[in-house]
């Protein structure tokens, strides 16, 4: 437990991804073997059931430390975060003791089947025997919720260096089924439950955002136009009978999307197809936000398997008939991809992301325009003689991307940022007029040089009117143009509408707030779907 509780304190100290993936490797270096998959497992999501309810153990804490309840509501505002808070609040432990980490975690799983008295016996004696940081993880433990800025990635590059194993097979071995008290750390570092051979997929191909002129390019016939799709960038494997399905983050999402599982059936072995998942209805690919009601789920029920269709828009093909084919030029790739397409048996599913054809770069301008009609961002321009890069390589690949949408906003609420900003005001949510009231449409926190960011923080210092644990509600003064990629209608927000990487455009100052955009102005931008 002492261990673990340095690493968090040193992941949370840090915002360096190589400082945190460093303290990673130390770890596994030194920590006690049977408490190491446990730790995986937390990061990862495999988490027990919570054996005692927060309202439980919140409830506890008040009494232990004999404060009243609006002082630790009061508290958990200013904090933000409940295990911390009661770790705080708590008065200094009479005891130490010191048990590993998994000891921890089987000992909390047992309480399960006990009364709330044994569970209250065995919490309170537990803070009683802890330190602030060693109580601050055991309440972590208890909710499951370790939210410290660890994605799988980042693990899983800290494993590899730590093992010296290949990073895509532990990603593989730590996305299957397992449980931490039944393997070791070196059985799912090696991938002793799973044949990580037949899962890995090729890193990615990126493309630079286009920095001249499309006729600087030269000849239009060298190129191949592509719509650019707003999904979720994919790898589906298919090897000795088995299919994956890869994001470009490096996660395996097989489970997520089951309409895609035919392709076991009707891919060769030694196939691996590059492309976009999107949320595709009737022939006519949806909104990033219809996407969104898919994705991270770890069941699928009915309901969104008909109102979010998944289809798959393939691009390339980086293996065929157990050959990696990457170094062969794209005109080439390009025909065995649609050789391979057009001999499915499921049509509509998966298809062929059609070429866009064009025979001058002012018609291409032309089409490109129309873009949002379709649900796309833009368009892809790929040298028909271009190789498949691992990762970007300037001059093959390029994004031409539609210009975003502009609004006119109002700041109402700011809160404090962290790290380096954490002294200053630099979250900020955003209202445009409805009717005569304001209302939120976004938050955004980047897009300010630090001289404006300091301005704003010396206005909210000054004209903070109301106090809600951390953030603060302003006079509606500062106008800002706020740019976005996409909007769509949202019941999870109050205004209706969701807007897709929201940030600050530019401080408007010659704007006065009665000159801000309405909500009726929002909702005319809406795709219509098609």
């Amino acid at each position: 437990m002492k261990r673990f509780a340095q690493l968090i304190q040193e992941l949370e100290l840090s915002n360096k991804t190589n400082d945190k993936i460093e303290a990673l490797v130390t770890y596994f270096n030194e920590a006690n073997p049977l408490d190491k998959p446990y730790v995986i497992a937390m990061f990862t999501g495999k988490r027990p059931k919570r054996p005692i309810t927060t309202t439980l153990i919140r409830q506890w804490a008040i009494e232990l430390s004999d404060i009243p309840e609006w002082l630790f509501t009061e508290s958990y505002h200013s904090v933000g975060d409940l295990s911390e808070t009661i770790a705080l609040v708590l008065p200094v432990a009479e005891n130490n003791i010191d048990k590993p980490l998994h000891q921890w975690i089987t000992e909390l799983t047992t309480l399960q089947s006990k009364t709330d008295e044994e569970k209250k016996r065995y919490v309170l004696d537990s803070w009683n025997s802890l330190t602030t940081q060693e109580r601050f993880i055991f309440n972590k433990l208890i909710s499951g919720n370790f939210r410290i800025g660890v994605s799988n990635k980042m693990l899983v590059n800290a494993i590899a260096k730590q093992s010296k194993q290949d990073a895509n097979k532990i990603m593989h071995s730590i996305m299957g089924k397992w449980q931490p008290n039944q393997i070791t750390y070196e059985e799912l570092t090696t991938g002793a439950h799973v044949n990580t051979d037949n899962s890995w997929p090729y890193p990615f191909c990126l493309a630079y955002a286009i920095d001249t002129e499309p006729e600087n390019l030269g000849k239009t016939s060298a190129w191949q136009a592509e719509w650019k799709w707003d999904g979720i960038r994919g790898q589906i494997v298919k090897r000795n009978g088995e299919l994956f399905i890869w994001s470009r983050g490096e996660e395996l999402v097989t489970d997520q999307f089951p309409e895609l599982h035919f392709l076991k059936d009707e891919l060769a072995d030694g196939t691996v197809l590059d492309g976009e998942i999107l949320a595709v209805k009737n022939e006519n690919v949806l909104p990033f936000s219809t996407l969104q009601q898919r994705l991270n789920r770890k069941t699928i029920s009915k309901n969104q398997l008909e109102n979010a269709p998944i289809g798959f828009y393939t691009y390339d093909i980086l293996e065929y008939e157990n050959n990696d084919i990457r170094t062969e030029p794209l005109v080439k790739r390009r025909q065995l991809l649609e050789k391979l397409i057009n001999r499915l048996i499921t049509k509509g599913i998966v298809v062929l992301s059609p070429v866009v054809k064009f025979k001058s770069w002012a018609e291409l301008a032309q089409i490109r325009e129309k873009a949002r009609e379709i649900n796309s961002e833009g368009i892809m321009l790929k040298h028909l003689n271009s190789i498949f890069h691992t990762g970007r390589k300037r001059g093959d690949w390029w994004k031409w991307k539609i210009n975003p949408y502009t609004v006119d906003t109002v700041m109402i609420y700011a809160q404090k940022g962290s790290g380096r900003r954490a002294n200053f005001y630099t979250d900020y949510t955003f209202a445009v007029r409805d009717g005569e009231k304001l209302i939120t449409i976004a938050k955004a926190y980047s897009g300010l040089t630090d001289k404006e960011i300091k301005e704003v923080n010396s206005f909210v210092n000054k004209n903070a009117i109301e106090k809600f644990g951390p953030v603060r509600t302003v006079k509606p003064e500062l106008v800002f143009e706020i740019a976005f990629e996409g909007i769509a209608e949202s019941k999870r927000h109050k205004a209706g509408l969701a807007l897709r990487f929201p940030r600050i455009a530019r401080w408007r100052k010659d704007k006065r707030v009665e000159e801000i955009n309405t909500l009726d102005d929002l909702r005319a931008l809406i795709p219509v779907t098609p």
